[in-house]
């Protein structure tokens, strides 16, 4: 299983709640979730099969900006 991470302007639950019919149209997704309370607002889905396009895809057919959230120095390493 695969685990992205995304930088989004996904920042309440009205806006969680726009997104989740397209993202329950991706299937292959095991879990998601999005931090509201993280500054930048991010986007954590768990699949063993969707791609990172696919899921930026339908988050931007959402009506929504996303981005592949920065790794850090630790996250390269593993």
């Amino acid at each position: 299983m695969k685990t992205y991470k995304f930088k989004t302007n996904i920042n309440c639950s009205s806006c969680v709640a726009k997104v989740t019919p397209f993202m329950e149209k991706l299937d292959g997704i095991n879990s998601w979730n999005v931090d509201t309370a993280n500054q930048d607002k991010v986007l954590e889905v768990s699949s063993d099969s969707v791609s990172e396009g696919q899921i930026i895809d339908k988050v931007k057919e959402a009506g929504f900006k996303i981005e592949p959230a920065k790794k850090g120095f630790l996250d390269n390493l593993f």
